[in-house]
């Protein structure tokens, strides 16, 4: 079953992440489909911007807790997801219309522009999981947010609103929920009326500089989420969350 919508229009890829019933969470279909997505809009002439939201009222739930042990082997995991969106030469907009939790927020860092629905709520909750941060977000946000700011998101798991998502600089704009991802897609139709060559030749000179440092943060950060997994913390966070109750990190 597909679970990535690709329609493109008028220079426009609108991707949608299409588990409304799972909250859009990421398995390995989800990694392998994105991945095979951006990889197509990057050398597809019909294509001048990508947009990437939700179906439903998510954007994104994050990793599926309950794929761990019965999911597919991915051709491109998570890694080659994220390598894909660094590389992609094309201006890349999320438009989060909902929910954004874990790689639905980190994914925030890797866009050219983020726009969010006034509704929308984000958190990173790699400490309460007893893991740590992916997407190059540990690169991405303090160069974005400053140093603090992404600390304590990065660190403390707690909710940020949409409003306070722009304050920060983690979403260029907030629109009504009501007709959001036609205002995304408004922006979008900004840049899809100037010449490819030139939107390409431009984020090449803002993002090519910083390429290898977001990868190297992938990396980095892909090999701490394996030391974790699978750690007391993250056992206890697992368990906690199966049986609905708050996890007891006291003695870790």
């Amino acid at each position: 079953m597909t679970v990535v919508d690709r329609q493109t229009t008028d220079g426009i890829t609108t991707v949608t992440l299409d588990r409304p019933d799972a909250l859009n969470s990421f398995n390995n279909t989800v990694f392998d489909e994105l991945c095979d997505t951006f990889l197509a809009a990057a050398t597809d002439e019909q294509c001048k911007v990508l947009v990437l939201t939700g179906a439903g009222r998510a954007f994104s739930a994050g990793a599926d807790l309950k794929a761990k042990g019965n999911d597919i082997t991915p051709r491109h995991g998570l890694a080659g997801l994220l390598e894909s969106i660094i590389d992609f030469p094309k201006p890349f907009i999320v438009a989060a219309n909902g929910l954004g939790v874990g790689i639905g927020c980190t994914i925030l860092g890797l866009a050219d522009v983020a726009f969010a629905a006034e509704s929308a709520r984000f958190r990173c909750p790699f400490s309460s999981l007893g893991i740590t941060a992916e997407a190059s977000s540990t690169y991405t946000f303090p160069r974005l947010l400053g140093h603090q700011r992404a600390s304590w998101i990065l660190l403390s798991a707690e909710w940020v609103s949409s409003a306070d998502a722009k304050d920060a600089g983690l979403v260029n704009e907030v629109f009504p929920d009501e007709g959001f991802l036609e205002a995304a897609i408004d922006k979008a139709r900004v840049l899809a009326a100037l010449p490819k060559d030139s939107l390409i030749q431009t984020k090449d000179l803002i993002v090519g500089p910083q390429r290898e440092a977001m990868k190297a943060a992938v990396r980095s950060e892909n090999a701490a989420l394996d030391r974790l997994s699978g750690g007391p913390a993250n056992q206890e966070a697992i368990a906690a969350f199966k049986e609905k109750r708050t996890a007891d990190f006291s003695s870790l």
